[in-house]
């Protein structure tokens, strides 16, 4: 509860949730769509597509790491980051506008590198692109949003019968008393005597229990820090019969 309340005060400090962060990182992609902000992962559809310019601070970062790496051997990337943006905080207006032409004289070029492969799309791969790209964008945001409600301590959802007794073959073959192949593992499911599956029916019936009690604290934590958006309509109460699921 406090490491939660922690991690909330930072993002509410910030005035933004984890998914406002990151919220930017699909919005050059609006609807209608414009080739000049296709991003810089580009279309498996087309071959030789450019990728975005580094801005003027990556550029700047990308130049200095390898320096700052030589003279601190020993030191994280994390650690060397926070010192290059420091130096490129206090770093004058006149250098600074270095990178920054650099960065417009690529930014124009990309933007008439794009319009020419534009002009020689069919309506077709016009259509293929831009569904690519949506399809890539939700994923990106639904990732984003997964790694938000890990930040803020979502309980993991029950497993079922099947998935407890896969886990724990595979345990067992991570543990190196014996080797185990999902094929063979299906059979030995299969082959299972009806005692044998109960013994996984109740664990997963346990699972279930722990969930919808580890959910309901989370969900009253997440009412109380502000993140009511994040609760469900209605909380599911555990079934009282359960059927084993494959």
């Amino acid at each position: 509860m406090a490491l939660l309340r922690g991690v909330w005060g930072v993002l509410s400090a910030l005035g933004k949730s984890g998914a406002d962060l990151c919220a930017g990182c699909g919005s050059r992609l609006r609807s209608p769509f414009s080739f000049a902000y296709v991003p810089r992962w580009y279309s498996s559809n087309l071959t030789g597509y450019p990728k975005k310019p580094m801005t003027s601070y990556v550029r700047f970062s990308k130049e200095q790491l390898p320096l700052f790496k030589a003279q601190n051997p020993d030191a994280k990337n994390s650690e060397l980051i926070k010192k290059i943006a420091e130096l490129w905080r206090e770093l004058p207006d006149s250098e600074k506008k270095i990178y920054e032409d650099a960065y417009r004289a690529d930014w124009q070029a990309y933007k008439e590198e794009i319009n020419r492969i534009q002009e020689q799309l069919t309506p077709s791969q016009v259509v293929s692109l831009e569904k690519e790209i949506m399809q890539k964008r939700l994923k990106k945001k639904a990732l984003i949003k997964k790694r938000e409600l890990t930040m803020l301590g979502k309980p993991k959802r029950p497993r079922s019968a099947y998935n407890i007794f896969i886990a724990e073959r595979f345990q067992e073959a991570k543990d190196g008393t014996s080797q185990v192949k999902l094929k063979t593992v299906n059979e030995n499911w299969k082959n299972l005597s009806s005692s044998q599956k109960q013994v996984y029916i109740q664990l997963a019936k346990d699972d279930k229990i722990r969930y919808y009690n580890e959910m309901k604290s989370w969900e009253e934590q997440m009412v109380e820090v502000g993140r009511d958006d994040l609760i469900r309509r209605k909380m599911k109460h555990p079934a009282k019969k359960d059927t084993e699921e494959y």
